[in-house]
């Protein structure tokens, strides 16, 4: 029994696991790569194994970090069944086919940019039609139920409490009589998620595969964040700007609108009322067309939510509904927006900042001081909302240049992910601790972080796998294979290709910078003199890489 590590490996973007036992590959996952252009431009490669070989694809969630790469398995030959819950199956109706959109959108822009350097156009990943059509080989399943695959292997589904649907996956393999069990987490959600109930725990496990995005962190606790968002909220409004919230538009997008309905209920002193009726005058946009029917996919699956909920469903006060909020479906309600003379409360997909109708709502608000950009959910490394959330005072929407001028705040108590606390509660609550435990879907640093806390804690083996690692499940947990190296080079080539037209920016804005200081400041002959020799150095430096 073997297990290959094929995405989320020290990275928290395109998960995809193959496990491979009596005599079956199975998939647990088959995510897109989100992020940096380097790992974006992978999604193009052709998958580390045959297709055709492939028995069944597993599905922990509907997001496309984690389903995003099906319609390409679809499109290339995939027929066999995509397993998930109902939830699940719902929301990919709706996502995959919007991220196909994008992936036409996206290369369309590309093709451009590559027909004015002479280049072929290349075709997208998918497009929204293979999206519709690989929906064919969906089979939904409900949570709690053991599912056989067949006679030698079951699975079962349990709710993971990160978005609506989501699961940590039971597998039981048999091989020569004996039988193991392998669990994978998918994305573990916070405890105190509004709308969803706890991950479920898990009494026994052989090997656990567990996500670590927010390994080396705590959150806020939901009484702390429903607090300083009203306080950020209030204060923008005040000075008359807008809220802008980034927000990915399946799961945050919906919390966010239990979160501001339940405000109403929490009355406090006067100064709290003076903040929420503050609150309660202005618009709340949801502008993303993909939330509004992923808000409609809620309200089919109550039997989903927690029971205090389905309770207030059930009397008739629907929670993701409030007085204020409006959706806008097309793009001319979408740029109406940026044309408003009046606050408003603007929560936009995507989360990171780097697709949709979020990009143009930054281009009109970011330069302004009064305007607050909320982020609630997490950056990966590189993305546009990463970038912003460091504190970068300029970053480049659709080519321009905007500066940064908005108040910047970050709200990480509002992420769908556990935080360390809850993951080490997570391995406690075994009742019959798993033997090994593989860390994955985590940024390098924090995984550390939680390796070592497990290991000192319960005294679990702990694995960080790199990607392309192949392990054997066996007695004993080995190292049997790694990617070939072919593979690694192409990767490498890919990181050469990235780092050439990050450079290539960089050095055009170095040139405009220093032009302008030069004309536009007193700078003596010798400042002069020192920055000329230190062109000279860098021109130097790449005369010899292209000599070599």
């Amino acid at each position: 029994m073997n297990i290959t590590f094929l995405g989320a490996a020290k990275t928290v973007t395109g998960s995809n696991f193959l496990l491979e036992g009596a005599g079956r590959k199975i998939l647990i996952d088959c995510g897109l790569n989100q992020g940096k252009a380097q790992e974006e431009r992978e999604n193009y490669e052709d998958f580390a194994y045959n297709v055709q070989d492939i028995d069944f694809v597993l599905l922990t969630h509907a997001h496309i970090d984690h389903s995003g790469r099906i319609p390409k398995l679809y499109v290339e030959g995939y027929r066999n069944p995509v397993i998930a819950t109902k939830a699940t199956c719902d929301l990919c109706s709706i996502m995959l086919p919007d991220s196909g959109h994008i992936q036409e959108m996206e290369v369309e822009w590309q093709n451009r940019k590559r027909e004015r350097k002479g280049l072929p156009p290349r075709p997208p990943i998918y497009t929204a039609q293979d999206a519709i059509k690989c929906l064919e080989i969906f089979q939904p399943v409900n949570y709690d139920e053991i599912v056989e695959l067949d006679k030698n292997i079951s699975v079962r589904f349990n709710d993971a409490g990160h978005m609506l649907g989501s699961a940590i996956i039971e597998i039981w393999i048999t091989e020569n009589g004996e039988t193991k069990k392998i669990v994978f987490t998918g994305d573990l959600g916070n405890n105190d998620i509004p709308l969803l109930d706890s991950p479920t725990m898990i009494e026994n496990a052989d090997i656990l595969v567990m996500e670590s995005t927010y390994g080396g962190r705590l959150h806020l606790r939901n009484d702390e964040k429903a607090e300083r968002f009203l306080d950020i909220v209030s204060e923008t409004l005040d000075k008359g700007g807008n809220v802008i919230i980034p927000s990915f538009a399946v799961g945050r997008t919906q919390e966010i609108l239990y979160e501001l309905n339940k405000l109403k209920e929490r009355k406090h002193d006067e100064e709290f009322l003076r903040k929420y009726e503050t609150l309660m005058k202005v618009p709340v946009f949801v502008d993303s067309p993909l939330a509004i029917s992923a808000t409609e996919i809620f309200k089919q699956n109550v039997n989903l939510f927690e029971e205090d909920v389905r309770k207030e469903i059930e009397s008739g006060d629907n929670p993701l509904e409030f007085p204020g909020l409006q959706f806008t479906r097309t793009a001319e309600e979408s740029k109406a927006l940026n044309e408003m003379t009046i606050p408003a409360i603007i929560i936009s997909a995507s989360g990171m900042c780097e697709v949709g109708r979020i990009k143009h709502h930054l281009k009109h608000n970011l330069w302004n001081p009064n305007n607050t950009i909320l982020f609630v959910g997490y950056q990966a490394p590189g993305t546009l909302g990463d970038k912003i959330v460091r504190g970068e005072k300029k970053v480049k929407i659709f080519g321009e240049e905007v500066a940064v001028n908005a108040r910047i705040e970050y709200i990480e108590g509002y992420s769908g992910h556990a935080d360390q606390e809850w993951l080490l509660n997570f391995v406690y609550s075994f009742i019959t601790k798993p033997k090994n435990i593989f860390l994955v879907h985590g940024e390098p640093e924090g995984q550390k972080i939680l390796k070592s806390k497990i290991e000192e804690s319960v005294k679990i083996p702990v694995i960080i796998p790199g990607y392309g690692e192949q392990y054997s499940l066996d007695n004993v947990i080995t190292l049997i294979g790694e990617l070939d190296e072919t593979k690694k080079y192409k990767y490498l080539k890919l990181e050469v290709m990235d780092r050439l037209a990050t450079l290539k920016e960089e050095l055009e804005e170095m040139a405009e910078i220093i032009k302008d200081d030069i004309y536009t400041s007193d700078k003596q002959d010798e400042e002069i003199l020192e920055i000329n020799n230190k062109i000279k150095e860098l021109e130097q430096q790449i005369v010899k890489v292209i000599e070599e």
